[in-house]
């Protein structure tokens, strides 16, 4: 019997913070159709071939928790939506791209499933879907499918799309240390930390990497001059304009010498250990067609080893080897290159890979390397000769531990000279572990931007954590790159709700930010009239650099749609629990299934931040057990039993008290204001503030250590200039 395939009726991808998850997904809608009849333990041979097909399956644990939970489930019985959610995952993981978080979950129409996955790039996680769908087909269909074509088309997918390596290594560790990060765009470019706390990245570049600096690093010779002037050892080189000058230099300097482009990279053009005539002018037109110059150095005896320094200190070191291939007495140089070299997995064409495949027709360095050797390409060499290829660019073995102090000392100070907070130094000697000066050592490059993965997955030695490093160099240790954010959800006048924030903050000092239904705002200055609860509007923001505090306002309807604009929030204020209407086309139809989108606001709130949730509205009580941080309750009715539970605690309260607004902890009460205090009765009547609004704003910038005096001056004030309030709270306490 073959069954009918599933359809996917609508995709979507939440980019932020979501009912599902912190991290973004793509949520799948599918119709199994009749296969809502035949869970997985009901097709015969479904799960050998299914297992067959992707043994990695194993390792999935599901709801069961242990190696092999999904599997069991499928012995047991599930169905086609559960199933694509697993093998979506697994074909990212195949592709490079680990990820583990799923969900299915029924709606409310038969046979039709919500289908959630974590995915580090839209489109992959999209397609992942989409090819889940087909693999779940063939395999109850027991049809043939090409696992290895779909895996190589992820791949390239991951390497074309997901950020590279070295970059993803700092994400990763910023990560882990709560830094928030937003990728700027499709490429490497990423922004750790959100508004004026901000830092930037572009692979192993910073917002602290002079361009000038990076200039001088480009140009050899001229960084040759700069470090010979402060005393570090470099080696005598001069820049040549021609085959013939080069040799002239050769000669004047002292033979053996290396020829190399003066502004080249990852080696090319580089011939090192030349001592005739020939092999110098022949390296000349080499290098000149890597760079505008060309440079001749005496060569220092000794291996190539890549240092590299973040923040003026060693964090790694690598150790190179001369490529080399073995002669069988059978196949060319040319395939004893590809079956001895290229088949290395840390070699590809792309910049993600920390070596680059060696190829005759553009290496041409490794072309005179060979004739240097009397062979060529098409030549067959003597079984066990060994032939050298590649003298240089193959750092791969960490000698972190080796390095001596008066070398880790002489390579920061390079970088230092230089101007680059994180540089790749090259230097050539014979013993790392010895002082450069006693065995003739030398510096011989400074690189910006180095490639890290040398670093990553070396091939032997320990795994250096450069990201860390990197991110530790960016952010001191109580740093973590976040700005005071706000989140504001409800129905009960949270635009104003929000802007009566946002100005409270603003006259705290805070350069605030403000995205509501209203428009966004910058420093009290409207800048868009869209509706800014929409996430690309929002999340502007915290790519601001001149924002220092950041006010959303949300709905449940953002939430379902996009996910919220930021990763976590110090405040999360629930005014009151929406109802469903508007919501089915979501499949949310309960108050229940209200309340499971509008937790994601108090789930945000960080350990050290407060949830400010109304009191009066049971469905937002309930939220409070939900919250990492504190949790201020505000209610109009001072006798309100939840309000009485909660100072008999110990914790903080806002509510009003013989018509004064009133901030208690415990039992411990201040009196801020009375409401029939001219200037706030003016401000109720004209901004049409209902009271739990205006209690909600208290709490809010009570919570976030605003001080009882400013805040009844700026309430009173509200919509006045920033001078008049200080003026009117400088006359207050005089």
């Amino acid at each position: 019997m073959a069954f009918q395939d599933i359809q996917i009726l609508r995709m979507c991808y939440l980019r932020g913070p979501n009912i599902w998850t912190y991290r973004p997904v793509v949520e799948a809608w599918v119709d199994i159709g009749e296969l809502e009849n035949h869970p997985s333990n009901t097709i015969a041979g479904f799960y050998d071939r299914l297992h067959t097909l992707l043994p990695g399956l194993v390792e999935h644990r599901c709801g069961i928790g242990e190696r092999g939970g999904f599997l069991k489930r499928l012995q047991e019985g599930t169905w086609p939506g559960h199933i694509m959610e697993h093998v979506a995952i697994e074909l990212q993981n195949l592709a490079g791209m680990q990820v583990g978080f799923g969900k299915a979950r029924e709606t409310s129409g038969r046979g039709v499933y919500k289908v959630v996955i974590r995915t580090r790039q839209k489109e992959i996680g999209i397609a992942a879907l989409q090819k889940a769908r087909a693999i779940v087909m063939a395999t109850i269909n027991n049809t043939a499918y090409d696992l290895a074509s779909t895996v190589a088309q992820f791949k390239a997918m991951v390497d074309r799309m997901c950020l590279g390596p070295s970059t993803a290594c700092i994400v990763d560790a910023a990560t882990d240390r709560g830094i928030p990060f937003i990728r700027l765009t499709e490429g490497n470019l990423v922004q750790l930390g959100y508004g004026a706390k901000q830092r930037r990245i572009w692979t192993a570049e910073t917002d602290r990497t002079s361009a000038i600096s990076e200039t001088i690093s480009s140009d050899k010779d001229l960084t040759k001059q700069l470090l010979s002037q402060c005393g570090v050892p470099i080696p005598q080189g001069k820049i040549v304009h021609s085959a013939n000058d080069a040799w002239q230099a050769a000669q004047d300097i002292g033979l053996p010498v290396v020829v190399k482009p003066i502004d080249g990279n990852h080696g090319r053009g580089v011939a090192l250990d030349l001592n005739s005539q020939t092999d110098i002018e022949a390296a000349y037109h080499v290098a000149i067609n890597e760079g505008s110059e060309v440079m001749v150095e005496r060569y220092i005896r000794g291996d190539e080893h890549r240092l590299l320094v973040v923040g003026n200190r060693v964090v790694a070191a690598a150790k190179g080897e001369t490529a080399t291939i073995t002669g069988d007495g059978v196949s060319t140089v040319e395939q004893l290159i590809e079956t001895q070299i290229n088949s290395d997995p840390r070699r590809g064409e792309e910049e993600d890979f920390p070596l680059d495949t060696i190829r005759l027709s553009e290496h041409q360095h490794a072309v005179l390397e060979l004739q240097r050797q009397g062979l060529q390409a098409h030549c067959i060499p003597e079984k066990d000769r060994v032939v050298i290829v590649q003298r240089n660019g193959n750092m791969s073995h960490d000698v972190t531990d080796q390095v001596h102090p008066e070398v880790a000392h002489v390579v920061a100070l390079a970088a230092r000279i230089i101007g680059l907070d994180i540089a790749g130094i090259d230097l050539v000697a014979q013993d790392i572990s010895k002082p450069l000066q006693e065995q003739g050592g030398a510096i011989v490059e400074v690189n910006a931007g180095p490639g890290l993965l040398m670093h990553l997955k070396p091939a032997s030695g320990n795994v250096r954590p450069v990201g860390k490093a990197i991110a530790d160099h960016l952010f001191d240790p109580k740093q973590n790159g976040r700005i005071p954010v706000i989140g504001v959800i409800g129905t009960q006048q949270s635009s104003l709700l929000c802007h009566l924030i946002a100005w409270l903050m603003h006259l705290n000092g805070h350069r605030t930010g403000l995205a509501c239904q209203d428009g966004l705002y910058m420093n009290q200055r409207q800048t868009s009239t869209q509706d800014a609860r929409r996430f690309d509007i929002a999340e502007r923001l915290l790519i601001n650099r001149a924002i220092d505090a950041a006010v959303f306002e949300t709905s449940a309807l953002d939430i379902l749609d996009d996910g919220l604009p930021y990763d976590r929030c110090h405040i999360g204020v629930v005014t009151d629990m929406p109802t469903p209407q508007g919501l089915d086309i979501h499949d949310v139809h309960t108050p229940e299934g209200v309340r499971n989108v509008v937790r994601s606001q108090v789930d945000l709130v960080l350990p050290q931040g407060a949830a400010i949730l109304h009191a009066q509205d049971l469905q937002v009580v309930e939220l409070a057990d939900l919250c990492d941080g504190e949790v201020i309750f505000y209610s109009v009715d001072a006798n309100h039993p939840v309000l009485k539970k909660h100072q008999l605690s110990g914790k903080r309260t806002v509510y009003f008290r013989d018509n004064h607004v009133t901030l208690a902890r415990g039992d411990q009460e201040t009196l801020l204001f009375h409401l029939n205090m001219e200037p706030i009765a003016q401000l109720l009547q004209k901004e049409n503030i209902q009271l739990p609004t205006l209690l909600a704003a208290v709490a809010s910038a009570w919570a976030l250590d605003i001080a009882p005096l400013l805040i009844r001056a700026g309430l009173k004030n509200f919509g006045k200039t920033p001078d008049d309030v200080a003026q009117q709270v400088a006359r207050m306490n005089a």
